[in-house]
């Protein structure tokens, strides 16, 4: 499983034109599930994730978590991260996982991640979506579950 992590101020997204889900302070996460991956790496991303420490403390060191913070999560599921574009000039899509056991995966990270009891709030899964963002730093990290 891989995820693109942004540091936000605020974030929306709109779904197929129609607004969607809004966040205030918090992180955006772009989620990509793999052919290989289970319900044992979801539960390891999100953990990460929610315990990363890339909020600032009083003395402006990366030192709070999301958790810490109680900020507030966007979830959007994004196959393209597994996009392979080492030959020729269109992205090859094969690592990432069908359809069907990528929702299946996508809700199991969601899911977890709502047990955190922080405000979780998502995209919808293989539609056409509009992600605005406004990343604070910036501060991106990427993850990968399979690099643990």
């Amino acid at each position: 499983m891989k995820a693109v992590v942004q540091r936000v101020t605020k974030a929306s997204v709109s779904i197929d034109k129609a607004p969607g889900s809004v966040i205030s302070e918090g992180l955006v996460v772009f989620l990509g599930v793999g052919k290989e991956d289970s319900p044992a790496e979801a539960a390891w991303l999100c953990e990460k994730i929610l315990n990363l420490r890339i909020f600032a403390n009083e003395q402006g060191r990366f030192d709070r978590s999301v958790s810490d913070i109680k900020g507030e999560l966007l979830i959007i599921s994004q196959f393209t991260l597994y996009g392979d574009s080492r030959r020729g000039r269109r992205p090859d899509f094969t690592a990432a996982a069908e359809p069907k056991k990528a929702l299946e995966l996508y809700n199991e990270f969601v899911s977890l991640a709502a047990k955190s009891g922080l405000v979780i709030k998502t995209g919808e899964f293989a539609a056409d979506m509009l992600v605005e963002l406004s990343n604070n730093g910036p501060v991106t990290i990427i993850l990968d579950s399979h690099e643990k």
